[in-house]
């Protein structure tokens, strides 16, 4: 008798998870290669070695499939060159994770024209580029995910963060726009306002990481926010050190 096939591996989703080479977004890599059966990650971010080593570890963890795009995604042509790219390799999108962004604190008159427009750019700019090259897909497969990550500074003032704030305060009112111009169309939109969490942008600012949220834990919510039943949405989610915010 000719040996018992091996059992096939489930075929997980496509994710695609954008600022992924460190912190929230290699915590989000990491936490789907090890908790969704078969998921195969397409990650992206500026720096391909820092990519090459998240999709290594992903690998490692049981990720079917781990890859790394590197692209600026607040370039409108790499965006559009790097969607052809990805649905060449893995296919459609099934979940998209809007995680790319910079922090830098300056107050309303110490940011100058372009400090404001290059903070626009990589939290806000890049948000709307990356959803418009992969929604449509997913409306016309009538099934996705789509994750926001704005902040606790996109819900309410915060000093010291002119154009982060209002940076976030657009991912915000992105998010809202595209769940209420979607709803009951296939799409769940959910956007996650974390506090401070313990990245490298807070390397060298004197706070303990122990005072702030380990990147672990967001990456923890978005993946169960994810796996809730399809009739279900997650439409915000709030999340904060357990000592307040900083």
């Amino acid at each position: 008798m000719p040996p018992p096939r091996p059992a096939s591996r489930p075929r997980g989703p496509v994710v695609l998870i954008t600022g992924a080479s460190q912190g929230i977004g290699a915590a989000l890599a990491r936490t789907f290669a090890r908790e969704v059966p078969g998921v195969r990650l397409a990650l992206v971010a500026r720096s391909a070695g820092r990519l090459a080593t998240v999709a290594a570890a992903c690998r490692r963890l049981g990720a079917a499939a781990a890859e790394g795009f590197p692209a600026d995604v607040a370039d409108a042509a790499a965006v559009e060159a790097l969607a052809a790219t990805v649905a060449r390799r893995f296919g459609p999108v099934e979940v998209l994770v809007n995680n790319a962004g910079v922090f830098r604190a300056a107050p309303f008159l110490g940011t100058s024209v372009a400090e404001f427009d290059a903070l626009i750019a990589a939290n806000l700019r890049s948000a709307f580029l990356v959803s418009r090259a992969f929604v449509p897909a997913m409306l016309r497969r009538r099934r996705g995910d789509v994750f926001f990550l704005s902040s606790i500074a996109g819900l309410g003032p915060y000093p010291g963060g002119t154009a982060y704030g209002a940076a976030k305060a657009g991912v915000t009112s992105l998010a809202r726009v595209l769940r209420a111009e979607t709803r009951g169309r296939g799409l769940r939109v959910c956007c996650v306002h974390p506090g401070a969490t313990w990245t490298p942008s807070w390397a060298g600012s004197g706070v303990p990481p122990a005072r702030m949220m380990p990147a672990e834990d967001i990456a923890r919510a978005i993946v169960d926010a994810h796996r809730l039943s399809r009739r279900t949405v997650l439409e915000e989610l709030i999340l904060r050190p357990a000592g307040g915010d900083l």
